[in-house]
């Protein structure tokens, strides 16, 4: 018998249907016990297997550039960006997360950019801090990006969703005082 030969017993394709059936089968199965599965467990197991944190959904963004060259100190003009960050963050839902950038420029005691793009960061989180705008639990930093002398703001709905009684508006009592 030379290596060319068919050893004998089923062919060959036979055994790729069955894996190919088996692999069919199992994913019906997958998708029948996932309509049971409470989706919010099983995203909070997988989000703890990997170390993750939930993600705000990002509502809206701002930014504040002008940022002297190797320079942290905060710029002029800050308070209109203060401002947008007071309005929305009210709501204690939202988190504001702060990305330091630099445009090439670097931190002259370091010669870092990162470390640069991190205190700039640094300086706009505590100014919405010594402002009123947010609180320290509302805020959070990104890793530095590059594309700018700034800081982007990420307002982001961090919060569970409200039960649909507490959506709706609440019943007016009559006029008279009479119950109908």
């Amino acid at each position: 018998m030379n290596r060319f030969d068919t050893a004998p017993g089923r062919p060959l394709w036979l055994t790729t249907l069955a894996d190919l059936s088996l692999l069919l089968v199992g994913f019906f199965v997958f998708l029948q016990a996932a309509q049971a599965v409470d989706k919010r467990a099983l995203t909070a197991g997988i989000r703890a297997g990997f170390d993750a944190q939930p993600i705000p959904m990002t509502v809206d963004r701002a930014v504040i550039d002008g940022f002297a060259a190797g320079s942290a100190a905060l710029p002029a003009g800050t308070a209109s960006s203060v401002d947008f960050v007071r309005g929305a963050a009210a709501d204690r839902r939202i988190a504001v997360t702060l990305t330091g950038g630099t445009d090439g420029d670097v931190d002259p005691a370091t010669g870092s950019a990162a470390i640069l793009a991190t205190d700039r960061a640094r300086a706009v989180a505590a100014l919405l801090v010594r402002e009123g705008a947010a609180t320290p639990a509302q805020i959070a930093f990104a890793p530095p990006g590059t594309g700018g002398r700034g800081v982007f703001i990420d307002l982001g709905f961090a919060g569970e969703r409200q039960a649909v009684a507490d959506r709706q508006a609440p019943l007016a009592a009559p006029a008279d005082g009479a119950e109908k």
